[in-house]
């Protein structure tokens, strides 16, 4: 990837956004659906922090198993911002169309399709990535799931989020996008890596470059996006519409008011101050209290907080002190406490 550092820049100095069906996209920089990471609170802060999209975590397609605490709570859009995207997995074409139309039913603006995520518990049910083996089945997915939401009249758009193939032998996500363009699908997040990459290595954005190179519609770069500068790299390297940000957007919600003020005004706006940054931790242990309730709040925050103790740096064993408390009131006080106590001195 040779690319002149002067053309990556000339190529991103002007990224207002893209369009997604009626949507028009304000930023190009987008948060990521990742299970047991982007539930209502922390989607609701990606936005606040300049996210310009936050899909659910996946939702299975499944409907017999939408019963289920966590099912319910993932179909949970009250309070955030237009438009509200949601997530959906499955092999069946007929289930797939009809959990769309459920979801758009219940509120849902843009239907998400995953065909990226390379956990063996998704893809062994021939869901996720998996799919990927079998371009016919894709066809068939997506154009049922295309034609059921839009018997529905609600203008919904369905997106498709993928990989750049099964293995690196097997490297079809060119052809792959162009199922999904014939089918109607209105925009595409492309991961830079196959399934059988999982997370490891780089990702490559040469699949994604000749992807954006060959449909016309929106393409949204992804994997190992972990700052401004790097989403700047890889948008003039794709020519992709827009970036796709995930596990660097953990303890750091605010990454998407550094990339997009970049990629929108030319320049990263002055950092957050300490004070700032506490008050968003806390507000954010708030909101996962408030929604998940005593014994899941308690455990989900420990999660958040093993990533934003990366800022108590000086402070001795502040991640273990984060992890010990057994109720969500003491784990609150002691977040309040030493994020306190770090904002003071910085």
């Amino acid at each position: 990837m040779n690319t002149p550092v002067h053309t990556l820049h000339a190529a991103t100095a002007d990224r207002k956004g893209f369009r997604i069906g009626r949507w028009e996209i304000t930023a190009p920089a987008v948060l990521a659906p990742m299970a047991g990471v982007t539930d209502r609170p922390f989607r609701i802060l990606a936005r606040q922090q300049g996210a310009a999209l936050a899909a659910s975590e996946m939702i299975t397609s499944d409907t017999r198993l939408w019963n289920s605490r966590k099912s319910r709570q993932r179909m949970n859009h009250e309070g955030e911002p237009e438009p509200r995207v949601v997530q959906l997995a499955g092999a069946d074409p007929e289930a797939l169309a009809e959990a769309a139309r459920r979801n758009v039913d219940l509120g849902a603006q843009i239907i998400d399709i995953n065909m990226g995520c390379p956990a063996k518990k998704v893809c062994n049910k021939l869901c996720g990535s998996a799919l990927l083996q079998d371009e016919p089945l894709v066809a068939r997915i997506l154009e049922t799931v295309v034609t059921a939401v839009a018997t529905t009249g609600s203008d919904v758009p369905v997106t498709l989020k993928t990989r750049t193939g099964w293995d690196r032998e097997h490297r079809n996500g060119v052809r792959i996008a162009q199922i999904a363009e014939q089918s109607g699908i209105a925009a595409l997040a492309i991961h830079g890596r196959t399934r059988a990459d999982f997370y490891e290595g780089e990702a490559e954005y040469d699949t994604i470059r000749a992807i954006r190179a060959t449909v016309r519609i929106p393409v949204l770069a992804n994997g190992d996006i972990d700052g401004s500068d790097k989403a700047r790299h890889v948008l003039g390297y794709t020519g992709a519409a827009g970036v796709m940000v995930g596990r660097a957007s953990h303890g750091a919600p605010w990454i998407f008011r550094d990339i997009n003020g970049l990629l929108t005004r030319g320049a990263v706006p002055a950092a957050l101050s300490a004070a700032e940054r506490r008050d968003i931790v806390l507000a954010h242990l708030q909101a996962i209290y408030a929604f998940h309730g005593e014994e899941s709040g308690l455990r989900i925050a420990r999660k958040h907080l093993g990533w934003y103790a990366r800022l108590l740096d000086r402070t001795p064993d502040a991640r273990a002190l984060l992890m010990a408390p057994s109720s969500t009131s003491t784990q609150y006080a002691c977040a309040a406490e030493l994020f306190g106590a770090w904002a003071a001195v910085h």
